[in-house]
């Protein structure tokens, strides 16, 4: 475990007992419905975390850095592009599937371009965003988003 882990476990257990001491029903109501958000989350994170671990399992290091490393091009920005465009993932998973690709010799560029692309398109979500949002705002709000991610992707690119 991390020093800060540690600091951030030892910070959080000194302000629960500081809110207990403050406000007794208040403090276990939000733990209460803190551990029911914690158990919702639970399973789908698990489900997530072990498909993708079988999948940098079975997709060998050198397809990664094939298809999204440093010599991938224009063909890996594309592939992280579209995957991350597709691709349902919340964030706080989203994080450790990065440390794996990277890991297994994923750019920074790609990376960071597929992360975006999770965090700012959703096609999954279009028809959602088209009901609320209207089929105009949607698509445009959906394609800038698909470009700057590309950019962004370019400018990690430039920098690291």
């Amino acid at each position: 475990m991390s020093n800060n882990s540690i600091i951030f476990i030892s910070l959080a257990a000194v302000l629960t007992a500081v809110s207990f001491f403050l406000d007794r029903n208040k403090t276990i109501a939000g733990l209460k419905k803190g551990w029911q958000m914690f158990r919702k989350l639970l399973l789908p994170f698990l489900n997530i975390l072990i498909i993708v671990s079988i999948a940098l399992y079975l997709i060998p290091p050198s397809a990664i850095s094939k298809y999204l490393g440093s010599g991938s091009g224009a063909v890996g920005f594309l592939i992280a592009a579209v995957v991350g465009s597709i691709t349902l993932i919340p964030a706080f998973i989203s994080y450790p599937i990065a440390a794996g690709l990277l890991q297994q010799g994923a750019s920074y560029a790609v990376v960071g371009t597929l992360m975006t692309t999770l965090m700012m398109v959703g096609v999954v979500t279009l028809p959602l965003e088209i009901q609320y949002l209207g089929r105009r705002a949607a698509l445009i709000r959906n394609s800038l988003n698909f470009v700057a991610a590309i950019i962004i992707g370019l400018l990690i690119g430039v920098i690291l």
